[in-house]
């Protein structure tokens, strides 16, 4: 339906050419005060709700009185949901995409209805808001500048070691989600790969009752959640310095630091100190320096 307004009168009449609009709409990701008001009217006048977990969205959508249809949506579930949903776009309905917290599709459901409203000429629109990852990537004092988002690491240690061996030299701020029960594992498969000095920062429980903040090295990290039990509940993300951090915004270069130090000591004390202040796995540095040095 469009509306026309001509002086103080409103005219409506019907379109058919019309298609509906799919609208991403970001919720909290725990204080429902974060809720933008776009987002609340959005929600009010759509005319179907596609959600992560219809129980769960219940309690936002009760919170904000919005009493709308909803229906269950995950990207691998039945084909014909999707094929639903876009045959109510097609007749000029309006549709609104929530996950269970934070901004859809971020590590949550949302990828293929997405790809296929657009494919099919359909106007896909975000309501932009709360997100963990930003969140927590925007106060943990590491650089900000350009990062690498990995979601979940695999559960798996074996896929884990990985997935992060393949990152080990990347010089991005590099952030994660980590379930509670395999906090202590990961960090503990970031110092066998990245080294124990290496910088970190873990945002937990953001924005709720219980919200920490944890700031040091990964040993440093590593000993505060073992010694703290409630350190390992909730949602957590862990952000990791890159290989090549910035300290002041001057770039640290672990090669350009491992030449200085050979220069003036042997290989194993120049790995030593490169690992301590730029942070890494010392044997790999030391092979480094061994490469360096032609032997």
């Amino acid at each position: 339906m469009l509306a026309i307004t001509n002086k103080d009168k409103v005219y409506f009449f019907m379109d058919s050419n019309r298609t509906g609009t799919l609208t991403i709409v970001a919720t909290p990701i725990g204080n429902l005060n974060d809720m933008v008001p776009r987002a609340v009217q959005t929600l009010q006048s759509v005319s179907l709700i596609a959600c992560e977990d219809t129980r769960h969205s219940k309690k936002l959508l009760d919170h904000f009185s919005i009493d709308k249809p909803c229906v269950a949506y995950h990207d691998h579930g039945d084909r014909k949901m999707i094929d639903k949903l876009l045959k109510r776009l097609a007749d000029g309905e309006d549709i609104a995409l929530i996950s269970d917290a934070g901004t859809p599709l971020i590590s949550d459901p949302g990828y293929r209805l997405v790809a296929e409203a657009r494919g099919r000429g359909f106007r896909v629109v975000p309501i932009p808001g709360a997100c963990a990852a930003i969140a927590a990537l925007s106060v943990s004092g590491l650089p900000t500048d350009s990062f690498y988002f990995g979601g979940f690491l695999p559960a798996k240690t074996s896929h884990r070691k990985t997935a992060l061996s393949e990152l080990k030299a990347a010089s991005e701020t590099l952030v994660f989600y980590e379930a509670p029960h395999r906090i202590l594992d990961t960090v503990a498969d970031m110092i066998e790969l990245f080294g124990e000095h290496r910088q970190a920062f873990i945002g937990r429980e953001i924005s709720k009752t219980f919200e920490t903040y944890l700031q040091g090295n990964l040993l440093e990290l590593q000993k505060q959640i073992a010694a703290d039990s409630n350190q390992q509940r909730g949602e957590i993300v862990l952000v990791i310095a890159g290989a090549s951090s910035k300290v002041d915004g001057v770039a640290v270069d672990s090669e350009k630091i491992l030449k200085l130090l050979l220069k003036e000591l042997p290989a194993s004390k120049a790995a030593s100190l490169t690992a301590k202040i730029c942070g890494g796995d010392k044997k790999t540095i030391y092979q480094s320096a061994l490469q360096l040095q032609g032997k």
